[in-house]
Protein backbone atom coordinates (compact mmCIF):
# COMPACT_ATOMS: atom_id res chain seq x y z
CA UNK A 1 0.00 0.00 0.00
CA UNK A 2 2.76 2.73 1.21
CA UNK A 3 4.98 1.94 -2.63
CA UNK A 4 1.65 3.15 -4.65
CA UNK A 5 0.78 5.83 -1.63
CA UNK A 6 -2.54 4.91 -1.02
CA UNK A 7 -4.24 5.68 2.16
CA UNK A 8 -4.89 2.72 4.36
CA UNK A 9 -8.47 3.57 4.65
CA UNK A 10 -8.89 3.28 1.04
CA UNK A 11 -11.74 0.91 0.32
CA UNK A 12 -10.45 -2.77 -0.59
CA UNK A 13 -12.15 -2.48 -4.15
CA UNK A 14 -9.46 0.27 -5.15
CA UNK A 15 -6.47 -2.00 -3.63
CA UNK A 16 -8.10 -4.71 -5.97
CA UNK A 17 -8.21 -2.62 -9.07
CA UNK A 18 -4.45 -1.91 -8.07
CA UNK A 19 -3.97 -5.13 -7.54
CA UNK A 20 -4.93 -6.09 -11.15
CA UNK A 21 -3.02 -3.73 -12.87
CA UNK A 22 0.57 -4.76 -11.31
CA UNK A 23 -0.75 -8.31 -12.09
CA UNK A 24 -0.37 -7.49 -15.78
CA UNK A 25 2.06 -5.08 -15.94
CA UNK A 26 5.11 -7.01 -16.36
CA UNK A 27 5.21 -7.04 -20.03
CA UNK A 28 5.11 -3.23 -20.77
CA UNK A 29 7.93 -0.60 -21.31
CA UNK A 30 5.09 1.83 -19.61
CA UNK A 31 5.55 2.58 -16.01
CA UNK A 32 1.92 2.37 -15.21
CA UNK A 33 2.69 3.08 -11.58
CA UNK A 34 2.42 6.43 -12.72
CA UNK A 35 -1.16 5.82 -14.06
CA UNK A 36 -2.39 4.72 -10.58
CA UNK A 37 -0.63 7.37 -9.04
CA UNK A 38 -1.63 10.40 -11.00
CA UNK A 39 -5.06 9.72 -12.66
CA UNK A 40 -7.15 11.50 -10.55
CA UNK A 41 -4.96 14.43 -10.78
CA UNK A 42 -5.81 17.51 -13.25
CA UNK A 43 -2.92 17.38 -15.08
CA UNK A 44 -2.73 14.13 -16.15
CA UNK A 45 -6.38 14.13 -17.02
CA UNK A 46 -5.64 17.38 -19.52
CA UNK A 47 -2.18 15.60 -20.58
CA UNK A 48 -4.12 12.53 -22.12
CA UNK A 49 -6.22 14.36 -24.38
CA UNK A 50 -2.88 15.43 -25.97
CA UNK A 51 -0.68 12.28 -25.82
CA UNK A 52 -2.42 9.18 -24.35
CA UNK A 53 -4.19 6.45 -26.55
CA UNK A 54 -6.28 9.17 -28.32
CA UNK A 55 -5.33 12.28 -29.27
CA UNK A 56 -8.63 13.19 -31.91
CA UNK A 57 -10.80 14.76 -29.68
CA UNK A 58 -9.39 17.78 -28.29
CA UNK A 59 -9.60 20.92 -30.22
CA UNK A 60 -9.03 25.23 -30.07
CA UNK A 61 -12.44 26.41 -28.74
CA UNK A 62 -12.90 29.95 -30.82
CA UNK A 63 -16.45 30.46 -29.51
CA UNK A 64 -17.93 28.77 -26.45
CA UNK A 65 -20.86 25.88 -27.83
CA UNK A 66 -24.33 27.65 -26.61
CA UNK A 67 -25.13 24.27 -25.13
CA UNK A 68 -21.92 24.94 -22.58
CA UNK A 69 -22.53 28.15 -20.30
CA UNK A 70 -19.12 28.26 -19.06
CA UNK A 71 -18.94 31.72 -16.71
CA UNK A 72 -15.31 34.12 -16.48
CA UNK A 73 -14.87 33.20 -12.62
CA UNK A 74 -14.81 29.47 -14.00
CA UNK A 75 -11.17 29.93 -15.08
CA UNK A 76 -7.90 28.94 -13.53
CA UNK A 77 -5.85 32.05 -15.10
CA UNK A 78 -6.19 35.20 -17.63
CA UNK A 79 -8.48 37.46 -18.28
CA UNK A 80 -12.09 37.29 -19.51
CA UNK A 81 -13.15 33.83 -21.01
CA UNK A 82 -13.46 35.77 -24.00
CA UNK A 83 -9.88 37.09 -24.03
CA UNK A 84 -8.43 33.54 -23.15
CA UNK A 85 -10.39 32.19 -26.56
CA UNK A 86 -8.86 35.15 -28.39
CA UNK A 87 -5.35 34.15 -26.88
CA UNK A 88 -5.60 30.46 -28.29
CA UNK A 89 -5.65 29.05 -24.50
CA UNK A 90 -9.28 27.33 -24.40
CA UNK A 91 -9.46 23.76 -25.54
CA UNK A 92 -12.67 21.77 -25.99
CA UNK A 93 -13.10 18.20 -26.26
CA UNK A 94 -17.18 17.46 -27.31
CA UNK A 95 -18.74 13.80 -27.22
CA UNK A 96 -22.30 15.07 -28.79
CA UNK A 97 -22.11 11.58 -30.19
CA UNK A 98 -23.03 9.43 -27.50
CA UNK A 99 -26.21 12.48 -26.78
CA UNK A 100 -29.88 10.15 -26.03
CA UNK A 101 -27.92 6.74 -26.52
CA UNK A 102 -29.71 3.90 -25.04
CA UNK A 103 -26.43 2.51 -22.90
CA UNK A 104 -26.21 -1.11 -22.30
CA UNK A 105 -28.02 -3.59 -19.62
CA UNK A 106 -25.20 -6.49 -17.90
CA UNK A 107 -26.46 -8.95 -15.89
CA UNK A 108 -29.82 -7.27 -15.61
CA UNK A 109 -28.27 -3.99 -14.39
CA UNK A 110 -28.32 -0.53 -16.30
CA UNK A 111 -24.96 0.87 -17.20
CA UNK A 112 -24.63 4.61 -17.82
CA UNK A 113 -23.11 6.86 -20.63
CA UNK A 114 -22.98 10.61 -21.04
CA UNK A 115 -22.07 12.54 -23.61
CA UNK A 116 -20.06 15.26 -21.66
CA UNK A 117 -18.37 18.43 -22.65
CA UNK A 118 -14.54 19.34 -21.40
CA UNK A 119 -13.51 23.01 -21.45
CA UNK A 120 -9.32 22.89 -20.40
CA UNK A 121 -6.95 25.64 -20.62
CA UNK A 122 -3.56 26.51 -21.48
CA UNK A 123 -1.55 27.76 -18.20
CA UNK A 124 0.91 30.40 -18.04
CA UNK A 125 3.55 27.49 -17.81
CA UNK A 126 2.20 26.03 -20.41
CA UNK A 127 -0.09 23.50 -18.80
CA UNK A 128 -3.01 22.16 -20.10
CA UNK A 129 -5.42 22.45 -16.74
CA UNK A 130 -9.15 21.12 -17.11
CA UNK A 131 -11.53 24.15 -15.72
CA UNK A 132 -15.22 22.75 -16.50
CA UNK A 133 -17.15 19.27 -17.21
CA UNK A 134 -20.82 19.21 -18.02
CA UNK A 135 -21.75 16.10 -18.55
CA UNK A 136 -25.15 16.23 -20.56
CA UNK A 137 -25.81 18.03 -23.69
CA UNK A 138 -28.79 20.14 -22.47
CA UNK A 139 -27.58 22.79 -19.36
CA UNK A 140 -30.13 21.93 -16.75
CA UNK A 141 -30.61 22.23 -13.10
CA UNK A 142 -30.34 19.02 -13.11
CA UNK A 143 -26.84 18.78 -15.14
CA UNK A 144 -24.64 21.10 -13.09
CA UNK A 145 -21.18 22.04 -14.77
CA UNK A 146 -18.44 20.73 -12.51
CA UNK A 147 -15.41 22.83 -11.28
CA UNK A 148 -12.21 21.96 -9.76
CA UNK A 149 -13.01 23.90 -7.24
CA UNK A 150 -16.00 21.48 -6.44
CA UNK A 151 -16.07 18.73 -3.53
CA UNK A 152 -13.35 16.22 -4.45
CA UNK A 153 -15.34 13.49 -5.02
CA UNK A 154 -17.95 15.33 -7.45
CA UNK A 155 -15.21 16.71 -9.34
CA UNK A 156 -13.09 13.32 -9.95
CA UNK A 157 -16.67 11.73 -10.46
CA UNK A 158 -16.67 14.26 -13.12
CA UNK A 159 -13.48 13.34 -14.85
CA UNK A 160 -14.65 9.82 -14.51
CA UNK A 161 -17.96 9.75 -16.69
CA UNK A 162 -15.30 12.01 -18.84
CA UNK A 163 -12.74 9.16 -19.17
CA UNK A 164 -14.97 6.33 -19.25
CA UNK A 165 -16.86 7.99 -22.78
CA UNK A 166 -13.48 8.75 -23.66
CA UNK A 167 -13.04 4.69 -23.91
CA UNK A 168 -15.82 4.59 -26.18
CA UNK A 169 -15.34 7.21 -28.55
CA UNK A 170 -11.54 5.83 -28.62
CA UNK A 171 -12.59 2.35 -29.15
CA UNK A 172 -15.12 2.58 -31.56
CA UNK A 173 -14.53 6.02 -33.61
CA UNK A 174 -10.95 6.09 -33.46
CA UNK A 175 -9.43 3.05 -33.52
CA UNK A 176 -12.17 0.77 -34.81
CA UNK A 177 -13.76 3.10 -37.75
CA UNK A 178 -10.40 4.87 -37.99
CA UNK A 179 -8.08 2.80 -38.62
CA UNK A 180 -9.03 -0.84 -38.44
CA UNK A 181 -12.50 -0.93 -40.87
CA UNK A 182 -10.36 2.06 -43.07
CA UNK A 183 -7.88 -0.43 -43.45
CA UNK A 184 -10.51 -3.35 -44.71
CA UNK A 185 -11.42 -0.78 -46.64
CA UNK A 186 -8.33 -0.13 -48.53
CA UNK A 187 -7.26 -3.82 -48.40
CA UNK A 188 -10.76 -4.97 -50.07
CA UNK A 189 -10.95 -2.82 -53.13
CA UNK A 190 -6.35 -3.07 -53.54
CA UNK A 191 -7.72 -6.65 -54.01
CA UNK A 192 -10.78 -6.36 -56.12
CA UNK A 193 -9.01 -4.37 -58.17
CA UNK A 194 -5.12 -4.37 -58.84
CA UNK A 195 -3.08 -6.57 -60.24
CA UNK A 196 -0.28 -8.29 -58.62
CA UNK A 197 1.72 -6.78 -61.39
CA UNK A 198 0.84 -3.19 -60.23
CA UNK A 199 3.13 -0.59 -59.05
CA UNK A 200 0.34 0.53 -56.53
CA UNK A 201 -0.15 -3.64 -55.73
CA UNK A 202 3.47 -3.44 -55.05
CA UNK A 203 3.53 -0.44 -52.73
CA UNK A 204 0.45 -1.09 -50.71
CA UNK A 205 0.04 -5.01 -50.21
CA UNK A 206 2.76 -4.66 -47.21
CA UNK A 207 0.09 -1.94 -45.48
CA UNK A 208 -2.56 -4.62 -45.68
CA UNK A 209 -0.96 -7.85 -43.62
CA UNK A 210 -3.39 -9.75 -41.76
CA UNK A 211 -5.55 -7.06 -41.57
CA UNK A 212 -8.73 -8.84 -43.08
CA UNK A 213 -7.66 -11.67 -40.66
CA UNK A 214 -7.50 -9.09 -37.61
CA UNK A 215 -11.15 -8.08 -38.24
CA UNK A 216 -13.02 -10.74 -38.69
CA UNK A 217 -11.26 -12.09 -35.21
CA UNK A 218 -12.11 -8.32 -33.83
CA UNK A 219 -15.87 -8.70 -35.44
CA UNK A 220 -16.19 -12.55 -33.87
CA UNK A 221 -14.99 -11.34 -30.32
CA UNK A 222 -15.32 -7.86 -29.61
CA UNK A 223 -18.52 -6.37 -31.56
CA UNK A 224 -20.78 -9.53 -32.20
CA UNK A 225 -23.87 -10.29 -29.94
CA UNK A 226 -21.94 -12.39 -27.83
CA UNK A 227 -18.61 -10.13 -27.87
CA UNK A 228 -16.79 -8.07 -25.46
CA UNK A 229 -18.17 -4.89 -25.95
CA UNK A 230 -22.16 -6.41 -25.33
CA UNK A 231 -20.92 -8.08 -22.08
CA UNK A 232 -19.14 -5.60 -20.90
CA UNK A 233 -19.25 -2.24 -21.67
CA UNK A 234 -22.05 0.84 -21.48
CA UNK A 235 -21.56 0.88 -25.05
CA UNK A 236 -22.63 -2.49 -26.24
CA UNK A 237 -25.81 -3.25 -27.90
CA UNK A 238 -28.04 -0.60 -29.56
CA UNK A 239 -25.61 1.96 -28.68
CA UNK A 240 -23.08 0.45 -30.97
CA UNK A 241 -24.52 0.68 -34.15
CA UNK A 242 -25.40 4.00 -33.47
CA UNK A 243 -22.21 5.42 -32.84
CA UNK A 244 -20.79 4.07 -35.51
CA UNK A 245 -23.24 5.53 -37.75
CA UNK A 246 -22.64 8.64 -36.58
CA UNK A 247 -19.08 8.28 -36.49
CA UNK A 248 -18.92 7.64 -40.06
CA UNK A 249 -20.87 10.79 -40.87
CA UNK A 250 -18.21 13.06 -39.80
CA UNK A 251 -15.58 11.14 -40.99
CA UNK A 252 -13.86 13.41 -43.42
CA UNK A 253 -10.59 12.82 -45.80
CA UNK A 254 -9.21 16.44 -44.29
CA UNK A 255 -9.56 14.36 -41.04
CA UNK A 256 -7.72 11.62 -41.68
CA UNK A 257 -4.75 13.34 -43.10
CA UNK A 258 -2.74 14.59 -40.00
CA UNK A 259 -1.30 18.03 -41.13
CA UNK A 260 -4.85 19.10 -42.36
CA UNK A 261 -6.59 17.15 -39.05
CA UNK A 262 -4.14 19.54 -36.95
CA UNK A 263 -4.44 22.19 -38.74
CA UNK A 264 -8.65 22.08 -38.60
CA UNK A 265 -8.42 21.42 -34.81
CA UNK A 266 -6.02 24.38 -34.27
CA UNK A 267 -3.59 22.69 -32.37
CA UNK A 268 -0.66 23.56 -34.39
CA UNK A 269 1.08 25.57 -31.59
CA UNK A 270 -0.12 23.49 -28.12
CA UNK A 271 3.30 22.53 -26.53
CA UNK A 272 4.22 19.11 -25.58
CA UNK A 273 2.17 17.72 -27.98
CA UNK A 274 4.54 14.79 -29.36
CA UNK A 275 1.20 13.15 -31.26
CA UNK A 276 1.42 15.66 -33.59
CA UNK A 277 5.19 16.34 -33.43
CA UNK A 278 6.12 13.10 -34.31
CA UNK A 279 3.00 12.60 -36.66
CA UNK A 280 3.71 14.87 -39.12
CA UNK A 281 7.40 13.98 -39.26
CA UNK A 282 6.40 10.14 -40.28
CA UNK A 283 4.16 11.73 -42.83
CA UNK A 284 6.16 13.60 -44.40
CA UNK A 285 8.62 10.77 -44.65
CA UNK A 286 6.14 8.77 -45.80
CA UNK A 287 4.56 11.14 -48.65
CA UNK A 288 8.01 11.77 -49.25
CA UNK A 289 8.59 7.68 -50.60
CA UNK A 290 5.25 7.57 -51.97
CA UNK A 291 6.04 10.26 -54.23
CA UNK A 292 9.69 9.37 -55.18
CA UNK A 293 7.86 5.67 -55.91
CA UNK A 294 4.58 7.10 -57.94
CA UNK A 295 6.44 9.72 -59.78
CA UNK A 296 9.00 7.33 -61.25
CA UNK A 297 6.08 4.74 -62.55
CA UNK A 298 3.42 7.60 -63.17
CA UNK A 299 5.04 10.33 -65.95
CA UNK A 300 2.07 12.83 -66.47
CA UNK A 301 -1.82 13.14 -65.00
CA UNK A 302 -2.83 12.02 -68.14
CA UNK A 303 -1.19 8.41 -67.38
CA UNK A 304 -3.20 8.75 -64.04
CA UNK A 305 -6.21 9.17 -65.64
CA UNK A 306 -5.93 6.72 -68.17
CA UNK A 307 -4.94 4.08 -65.47
CA UNK A 308 -8.51 2.20 -64.87
CA UNK A 309 -7.46 -0.51 -62.10
CA UNK A 310 -6.19 2.88 -60.33
CA UNK A 311 -9.72 5.10 -60.52
CA UNK A 312 -11.25 1.42 -59.91
CA UNK A 313 -9.75 1.32 -56.42
CA UNK A 314 -10.16 4.89 -55.82
CA UNK A 315 -14.01 4.16 -56.79
CA UNK A 316 -14.27 1.62 -54.60
CA UNK A 317 -13.37 3.14 -51.48
CA UNK A 318 -15.42 6.07 -52.39
CA UNK A 319 -18.45 4.08 -52.85
CA UNK A 320 -18.16 1.26 -50.39
CA UNK A 321 -16.13 2.72 -47.84
CA UNK A 322 -17.80 6.53 -47.58
CA UNK A 323 -20.82 6.18 -48.84
CA UNK A 324 -20.73 7.60 -51.89
CA UNK A 325 -20.88 10.97 -49.69
CA UNK A 326 -19.22 13.65 -51.37
CA UNK A 327 -19.12 15.93 -48.08
CA UNK A 328 -16.62 13.20 -47.15
CA UNK A 329 -14.55 14.98 -49.36
CA UNK A 330 -13.24 11.70 -50.09
CA UNK A 331 -12.02 12.07 -53.65
CA UNK A 332 -14.10 9.54 -56.53
CA UNK A 333 -11.40 9.83 -58.68
CA UNK A 334 -7.80 10.92 -58.94
CA UNK A 335 -7.38 13.39 -61.36
CA UNK A 336 -2.93 14.21 -60.66
CA UNK A 337 0.37 12.45 -59.42
CA UNK A 338 -0.08 14.88 -56.83
CA UNK A 339 -3.61 14.25 -55.61
CA UNK A 340 -2.57 10.38 -55.68
CA UNK A 341 0.73 11.22 -53.75
CA UNK A 342 -1.18 12.45 -51.30
CA UNK A 343 -4.15 9.56 -50.81
CA UNK A 344 -1.45 6.78 -51.01
CA UNK A 345 0.39 8.80 -48.19
CA UNK A 346 -3.05 8.60 -46.27
CA UNK A 347 -3.62 4.70 -46.58
CA UNK A 348 -0.03 4.44 -45.10
CA UNK A 349 -0.45 6.81 -42.70
CA UNK A 350 -4.11 5.07 -41.47
CA UNK A 351 -2.22 1.63 -41.90
CA UNK A 352 0.29 2.35 -39.89
CA UNK A 353 1.31 5.62 -38.01
CA UNK A 354 -2.46 6.10 -36.74
CA UNK A 355 -3.39 2.71 -36.03
CA UNK A 356 0.17 2.44 -34.10
CA UNK A 357 -0.63 5.93 -32.17
CA UNK A 358 -4.31 4.78 -30.80
CA UNK A 359 -3.56 1.05 -30.47
CA UNK A 360 -0.28 0.56 -28.59
CA UNK A 361 -0.95 2.65 -25.80
CA UNK A 362 -4.14 0.90 -24.33
CA UNK A 363 -3.26 -0.63 -21.69
CA UNK A 364 -0.64 1.70 -20.61
CA UNK A 365 -3.61 4.12 -19.93
CA UNK A 366 -6.40 1.69 -20.08
CA UNK A 367 -5.11 -1.28 -17.77
CA UNK A 368 -5.74 1.12 -14.38
CA UNK A 369 -9.83 0.49 -14.53
CA UNK A 370 -10.68 3.83 -12.67
CA UNK A 371 -8.64 5.67 -15.53
CA UNK A 372 -10.40 4.34 -18.61
CA UNK A 373 -13.65 2.48 -17.11
CA UNK A 374 -15.40 0.38 -19.44
CA UNK A 375 -18.74 1.32 -18.11
CA UNK A 376 -19.97 3.02 -15.26
CA UNK A 377 -23.18 1.32 -12.90
CA UNK A 378 -24.15 4.56 -11.40
CA UNK A 379 -25.87 7.41 -12.47
CA UNK A 380 -23.84 10.94 -12.99
CA UNK A 381 -24.48 13.25 -10.06
CA UNK A 382 -27.30 15.92 -10.45
CA UNK A 383 -26.39 18.61 -7.42
CA UNK A 384 -23.09 18.87 -5.89
CA UNK A 385 -21.47 17.88 -2.56
CA UNK A 386 -23.50 14.45 -2.20
CA UNK A 387 -20.87 12.23 -3.40
CA UNK A 388 -18.38 10.51 -1.53
CA UNK A 389 -15.62 7.57 -2.26
CA UNK A 390 -18.18 5.06 -1.60
CA UNK A 391 -19.88 6.48 -4.50
CA UNK A 392 -16.87 6.49 -6.99
CA UNK A 393 -16.12 2.87 -5.98
CA UNK A 394 -20.25 1.94 -6.61
CA UNK A 395 -19.57 3.59 -9.94
CA UNK A 396 -16.75 1.97 -11.28
CA UNK A 397 -16.83 -1.38 -13.06
CA UNK A 398 -17.33 -4.84 -11.41
CA UNK A 399 -14.09 -6.68 -10.70
CA UNK A 400 -14.88 -9.30 -13.62
CA UNK A 401 -15.82 -6.37 -15.82
CA UNK A 402 -12.43 -5.15 -14.82
CA UNK A 403 -10.76 -8.46 -15.41
CA UNK A 404 -12.03 -8.55 -18.95
CA UNK A 405 -11.33 -5.19 -19.95
CA UNK A 406 -7.86 -5.13 -18.55
CA UNK A 407 -7.61 -8.61 -20.67
CA UNK A 408 -8.79 -7.33 -23.57
CA UNK A 409 -6.41 -4.05 -23.36
CA UNK A 410 -3.81 -6.14 -23.14
CA UNK A 411 -4.04 -8.81 -25.74
CA UNK A 412 -4.63 -5.54 -28.05
CA UNK A 413 -1.72 -4.00 -26.94
CA UNK A 414 0.60 -6.73 -27.62
CA UNK A 415 2.87 -6.56 -30.15
CA UNK A 416 2.82 -9.61 -32.07
CA UNK A 417 5.11 -12.64 -32.43
CA UNK A 418 5.51 -11.69 -36.11
CA UNK A 419 5.08 -8.50 -36.80
CA UNK A 420 7.21 -6.05 -39.19
CA UNK A 421 7.82 -3.32 -38.44
CA UNK A 422 7.21 0.11 -40.77
CA UNK A 423 10.01 0.66 -44.07
CA UNK A 424 10.23 -3.15 -43.66
CA UNK A 425 9.83 -5.85 -46.26
CA UNK A 426 9.32 -9.27 -46.16
CA UNK A 427 8.25 -10.39 -49.55
CA UNK A 428 10.02 -8.26 -52.62
CA UNK A 429 7.70 -6.38 -54.56
CA UNK A 430 10.16 -4.17 -56.42
CA UNK A 431 13.02 -4.87 -57.90
CA UNK A 432 14.13 -2.14 -59.83
CA UNK A 433 16.51 0.25 -59.22
CA UNK A 434 14.82 3.23 -58.23
CA UNK A 435 12.40 2.22 -56.13
CA UNK A 436 15.03 -0.46 -53.89
CA UNK A 437 16.90 3.09 -53.66
CA UNK A 438 14.02 5.08 -52.59
CA UNK A 439 13.06 2.23 -50.33
CA UNK A 440 16.68 2.40 -48.41
CA UNK A 441 16.03 6.35 -48.01
CA UNK A 442 12.72 5.49 -46.38
CA UNK A 443 14.42 3.23 -43.97
CA UNK A 444 17.01 5.48 -43.15
CA UNK A 445 14.68 8.55 -42.70
CA UNK A 446 13.01 6.59 -40.41
CA UNK A 447 15.47 5.62 -38.43
CA UNK A 448 16.31 8.72 -38.17
CA UNK A 449 13.43 9.97 -36.70
CA UNK A 450 13.03 7.01 -34.06
CA UNK A 451 16.62 7.91 -32.86
CA UNK A 452 15.42 11.81 -32.67
CA UNK A 453 12.28 10.15 -30.78
CA UNK A 454 14.46 7.84 -28.20
CA UNK A 455 16.66 11.05 -27.40
CA UNK A 456 13.05 13.95 -26.46
CA UNK A 457 12.13 10.29 -24.51
CA UNK A 458 15.15 10.08 -22.26
CA UNK A 459 15.23 13.89 -21.98
CA UNK A 460 11.84 13.32 -21.04
CA UNK A 461 12.71 10.66 -18.42
CA UNK A 462 15.37 12.67 -16.79
CA UNK A 463 12.34 15.44 -16.30
CA UNK A 464 10.36 12.76 -14.56
CA UNK A 465 7.80 13.38 -17.59
CA UNK A 466 6.39 10.22 -19.90
CA UNK A 467 8.17 9.02 -22.81
CA UNK A 468 5.93 9.17 -25.94
CA UNK A 469 6.66 6.35 -27.71
CA UNK A 470 3.32 5.06 -29.54
CA UNK A 471 4.69 7.37 -32.75
CA UNK A 472 8.16 5.70 -33.06
CA UNK A 473 9.01 3.66 -36.23
CA UNK A 474 11.36 1.20 -34.49
CA UNK A 475 7.91 0.18 -33.08
CA UNK A 476 5.51 1.21 -35.19
CA UNK A 477 3.91 -2.50 -37.50
CA UNK A 478 3.79 -1.53 -41.49
CA UNK A 479 -0.47 -2.32 -40.91
CA UNK A 480 -3.08 -2.98 -38.98
CA UNK A 481 -2.13 -6.64 -37.72
CA UNK A 482 -3.44 -6.71 -34.10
Amino acid sequence: INIWNINANTDFTLHIFILLTLLCNNCFHFDIKHVTENWSHNDFFAYQFLNGVNPMVIRRCTALPSNFPVTDKMLLHGHSLEDEMKNGNIFLCDYKNFDGLQPNIINGKAQYLMAPLVLLQKTPNDKLMPIAIQLKQTPADDNPIFVPNDPEYDWLLAKTFVRSAEFTEHQLNSHLLRTHLLAEVFAVSLLRNVPRVHPLYKLLMPHMRYTLQINILARYLLVSDNGFFKKNTASGGEALITILQRSLSSLTYRSLCIPDNIADRGLESVPNFYYRDDGLRIWKIINSFVKGILKYYYKSNKEIQKDPELQNWIGDIFKHGFLSKESSGIPKSIPTVDELVKFVTMVIFTCSAQHSAVNTGQYDYGGFMPNTPITLQLPPPTQKGLANENTLLQTLPTISGTFNGMAVMWLLSKRSSDSVILGLYREEYFTEETPCKLIKVFQGELKKLSEDINKRNKSLENESKIPYTYMDPAVMENSVAI
